[in-house]
């Protein structure tokens, strides 16, 4: 199966390329023909007929276009809307060229390459009859702006927007510190003269002013952090601690297997995140209040208000059932009734939804969760100073909080996976982002890697660079599998090391290497897939098998596995997946049969989106509303250029990728057990050595195939004293002696 996908993708890859190139020579030789023209000598090529002035904007999209065909992950960061993007900025600046050139309507045909071509006079007669001059400048200009927008968007581009982006706070500090500079150099008035010269009041912070500022909105502003001098940052396991040096694991403290891995020598301030305003309510829970009770009262279900808790999204009213008179007894309101009464409450309060949640665990009444009308933003400044997150366990993840506001946090090594899954854009990456960025602030590469997948390409790229991170984050589906590959093999590693050691799981196994000199304790590894459905497409029942096999066995080896989708569906989010993933999210879904399908029951379709979610965790029998984090891009940017400068101080070479050419090392294995089994068939006994020679390979080797032949049936076991091994496995011919005799 591993041999004829990858065959197929390899051909694909071979046609791509060769699209490539063939793009690369056509662009290449209209450029060249645009170039050498000269309107003296020669007519106009037929580009420059066709396109005006841009045909040297075209033919140069052609080669780039051609260019990433050819080399693909290695061009860097480009996806299929930049297409769209180019030929909207090339169309429309062909249609705005000849607008402005002519200024009316025009009916002959522009034929001498000037302005827009034959396209911007087509085009622009067409909006100038249609719209008139201004709408068809208007028009071609919004063209324009859309094609960079794509172009700037979907290209490496984005890279250089956000490089510019972030100067400005620099340029603005250098402008402050030229000020104060020029303030302090001016001498004193002339009525000064007698006095002593004063100091502007600016220049004792001064030195403050001297980094980029990184300031939140309605924050304090805060100085970028600089790394202690005089403290030496840990290098990760594949970083050299100095140069000249071969790399080794960094030494850490030692921990009992309940406690939290230590931190790093050099861990990023918490300075860099937002600051969490901390306070959430509702200004108008009375008036809720009083109208919960009378509508319910209306349905002839009494109730009482018991108990008010405000969070950053809604609002949880406890209301106790009352009693009613039915046939001269008074019995107390069914609780079913409440919760079937869920959407006429919402018509009253007029609220988007109103989730019912019967009983409220632990708790002697029902909750009524009503949406706040101003949700508040949850930072992850404040999750990761909350006491909830030190007690968090050592894999604590901050994920956002509660319906009365309080931080909620688990520890991933008890989860011990997790699957996010909604609708699109209800807050799944802002989710997996909240994750990551916050066990990079809490664990150093010495103890914490991960390896990341993103078919999408546009959300986890921004972490490449960073010490933590195993090669770079994946965003072909074709190397997926041989990251899934090589976990596994570390995964069948570390049991070995495990068992060689008499432990049973990674905790054990650290908290013995710390107490050995030299130890090397293991670091956790998480893998991290923002969309699983577009893996799923692609090769299924790999996917599945070794996505499971790995949720199954990892969890005690410090492999855990962070999935999210946007498509729940059956065959995407499979019974299998769920078995083995406890620990579910469910964002916002459009309907009760995707809420059905991630969390096994209804309620994901009432939530109100932007972060709002069910949680589902495997020490608590009842769903948890909770607002998760909201990280922002400067946040996380912030984050990964600490670590990438922890890595520039270290003076390390670029992380390899572990997984490379693990895929072809498996299918060489394959083809060799093949060619093995196709030797012994047939015959009545054979030897290790007998193999080392018909396949002409060494003895390990040989042995290994002896042993895996042994495994599927093919051979028997050694039967000792040099005579070999039975071959369980019949020849063609008597298979066939056999199905003649017994048809």
């Amino acid at each position: 199966m591993l041999s004829e996908i990858g065959a197929r993708l390899g051909a694909l890859r071979a046609r791509r390329e060769w699209l490539g190139a063939i793009l690369i020579l056509i662009g290449g030789f209209l450029l060249w023909g645009v170039v050498r023209y000269t309107p003296e000598r020669s007519a106009p090529p037929l580009l420059m007929v066709l396109t005006g002035w841009t045909a040297p904007l075209f033919a140069a999209a052609l080669v780039v276009v051609g260019l990433v065909l050819l080399f693909r992950q290695r061009a860097g960061y480009w996806s299929a809307e930049a297409l769209l993007g180019i030929e909207l900025l090339l169309f429309g600046l062909m249609t705005l060229s000849f607008v402005r050139a002519e200024g009316a309507v025009n009916w002959n045909a522009r034929l001498d390459g000037r302005d827009g071509g034959l396209m911007g006079w087509a085009f622009g007669n067409l909006l100038m009859t249609l719209l008139g001059e201004t709408f068809a400048t208007w028009i071609a200009a919004g063209l324009v702006v859309a094609g960079a927008i794509l172009l700037v968007r979907y290209t490496p581009l984005i890279y250089l927007a956000a490089t510019l982006r972030g100067w400005l706070p620099a340029v603005g500090a250098l402008g402050r510190d030229l000020r104060a500079i020029f303030v302090r150099a001016q001498p004193p008035r002339d009525e000064e003269w007698g006095q002593l010269p004063r100091t502007p009041n600016f220049v004792a912070a001064a030195p403050e002013m001297t980094e980029p500022m990184h300031a939140a909105p309605a924050t304090p502003p805060r100085r970028r952090p600089r790394l202690p001098a005089a403290v030496a940052p840990t290098a990760p396991d594949s970083l050299p601690a100095n140069k000249g040096k071969p790399a080794a694991k960094a030494p850490v403290a030692a921990k009992t297997p309940a406690a939290r891995p230590p931190r790093a020598a050099v861990l990023p301030p918490i300075d860099l995140l937002h600051v969490d305003a901390g306070v959430y309510g509702n200004r108008d829970v009375s008036q809720i209040e009083q109208l919960i009770v009378n509508t319910l009262e209306d349905f002839n279900v009494p109730v009482r208000v018991v108990h008010v808790e405000s969070g950053p999204t809604v609002t949880q009213f406890g209301v106790e059932p009352l009693y009613v008179e039915s046939a001269g007894q008074k019995r107390k309101v069914r609780v079913s009734r409440i919760v079937n009464l869920a959407d006429d409450l919402a018509l009253a309060l007029a609220a988007p939804a109103v989730r019912i949640e019967a009983p409220v665990p632990g708790r002697p009444y029902v909750g009524i969760e009503v949406p706040n009308p101003d949700k508040s933003l949850v930072s992850l400044r404040g999750i990761l100073e909350s006491a909830e997150l030190r007690k968090g366990g050592a894999m604590a993840l901050p994920l956002g909080r509660n319906t009365a506001g309080a931080p909620v946090v688990m520890d991933l090594t008890k989860a011990p996976h997790m699957l996010i899954a909604g609708a699109t854009g209800s807050g799944k990456s802002v989710c997996i982002n909240a994750i990551i960025a916050g066990l990079l602030m809490q664990h150093g590469p010495e103890s914490l890697r991960f390896v990341m997948v993103d078919p999408k390409m546009v959300e986890l790229p921004g972490y490449n660079g960073i010490p933590h991170l195993y090669g770079k984050v994946i965003t072909d589906v074709e190397q997926v599998m041989g990251a899934l590959t090589w976990l596994l093999i570390q995964m069948d590693d570390r049991y070995q090391l495990f068992r060689d050691l008499g432990v049973r799981n990674i905790d054990a196994y650290n908290a013995a290497m710390t107490k050995q000199k030299g130890g090397q304790p293991l670091p956790y590894i998480v893998l991290v897939i923002d969309e699983l459905a577009d893996l799923m497409m692609t090769a299924a029942e790999d996917i599945e098998r070794q996505i499971c096999r790995l949720a199954q066995m990892a969890r005690a080896t410090g492999i855990h596995l962070i999935l999210a989708t946007q498509r729940p569906s059956t065959d995407v989010i499979t019974g299998l997946i769920k078995a083995n993933f406890p620990t579910r999210i469910a964002f916002a879904v459009t309907s009760q049969i995707d809420s059905r399908v991630i969390l096994d029951s209804p309620g994901a379709e009432r939530l109100l989106g932007r972060g709002d979610m069910l949680l589902m965790r495997p020490d608590a029998g009842k769903l948890q509303r909770v607002q998760g984090c909201f990280v922002a891009d400067d946040e996380i940017g912030r984050v990964v250029e600490f670590w990438k400068e922890v890595v520039k101080r270290a003076g390390a070479p670029p992380a390899a990728v572990p997984w490379a050419g693990i895929l072809d090392q498996l299918e060489d294995s394959d083809e060799l057990l093949h060619d093995a089994i196709n030797a012994v068939r047939g015959m009545r006994t054979c030897s290790t050595s007998m193999l080392q020679r018909r396949l002409n390979i060494g003895f390990p080797k040989a042995a290994r195939l002896m042993e895996e032949m042994e495994k599927r049936g093919v051979v028997g076991p050694d039967l000792g004293a040099g005579r070999g091994r039975e071959v369980l496995l019949k020849s063609d011919a008597e298979t066939a002696d056999e199905d003649a005799a017994f048809p």
